[in-house]
């Protein structure tokens, strides 16, 4: 700001097709950014959810500006680890966009996980788990699910875009669905939880989980269709294509499962394709 005065802004949805027709996807909520002094603001900072290997990526990151006349697209004065900082020329819409191909080469995510306790309903009571990138604010999702109760945890977290991801439960027993849900990002307008757990009245304590879920249940249902052998070699083929953090969420999850299986595969990974998964 050139001098003080005072800022409203606003989300709102994001027009998809005039990104697709630029190239580009939105990598963060758009903003309705007003002021009674407009010739006092010069420069905007706009929240992204960058990784810092993601930034890495030369020109990752730009600033839409959409007007009646159309868009364009205004390259960042500077990109911090936590915004982006931009010169406005006047104020209307304002959002972080991504170009397309840059966005299919990084997938990791700086992303929160939001639960929601919904007002109870006979014995039942559900649970809303919401997993989201970061730049989206917390405020906005509430705003949706206003007769729920936000329930604070520690939410910061990294997730992988088009990774599938599961929510398990302590004590065991509840009913959650979807078994498994593959991340996408979303900036609204609708924010439906991603996964949903239902629990009676009585519970006072749960514990949740969210998971990757390096196989997804195709991949795991073919494999149970073969031979044992064939099956397990399968399931190592595909987590092999998935890259090396996959292979590294299930060399973890065989330590931590079935630690005699984990040493016979690795004092004999050397003869085997379980090498490929070389932590």
């Amino acid at each position: 700001m050139a001098q003080e005065t005072e800022l409203l802004y606003r989300t709102v949805p994001w027009d998809e097709s005039l990104l697709q027709s630029a190239g580009k996807k939105a990598a963060g909520p758009l903003f309705d950014v007003k002021s009674s002094d407009e010739a006092a603001i010069c420069q905007l900072h706009l929240p992204h959810s960058e990784t810092e290997d993601a930034l890495l990526l030369d020109g990752l990151l730009s600033v839409v500006h959409i007007t009646d006349e159309g868009l364009s697209i205004l390259e960042p004065l500077e990109v911090t680890h936590t915004h982006v900082v931009v010169k406005v020329p006047h104020l209307s819409l304002y959002g972080l966009i991504i170009d397309t191909f840059k966005w299919l080469i990084k997938r990791r995510i700086k992303g929160q996980i939001l639960v929601f306790l919904r007002t109870p309903s006979g014995e039942e009571q559900i649970l809303d788990v919401h997993l989201l990138q970061n730049n989206v604010h917390v405020e906005e999702v509430a705003d949706k699910h206003k007769r729920a109760v936000h329930i604070t945890n520690s939410s910061d977290c990294e997730l992988d875009i088009h990774r599938s991801y599961s929510v398990h439960c302590e004590p065991e027993g509840f009913y959650i669905q979807p078994e498994s849900k593959t991340f996408d990002s979303s900036f609204g307008p609708n924010y439906h939880p991603t996964f949903q757990v239902s629990l009676t009245t009585r519970t006072e304590r749960v514990v949740l989980k969210v998971q990757d879920q390096v196989i997804s249940d195709s991949e795991m249902t073919s494999a149970r269709t073969k031979p044992q052998n064939d099956g397990a070699r399968e399931v190592l083929d595909a987590v092999r294509n998935k890259g090396a953090a996959a292979c590294r969420v299930l060399i973890n999850a065989l330590r931590v499962l079935d630690p005699y299986l984990y040493e016979e595969l690795d004092s004999s990974r050397s003869k085997t394709s379980w090498s490929v998964c070389d932590s």
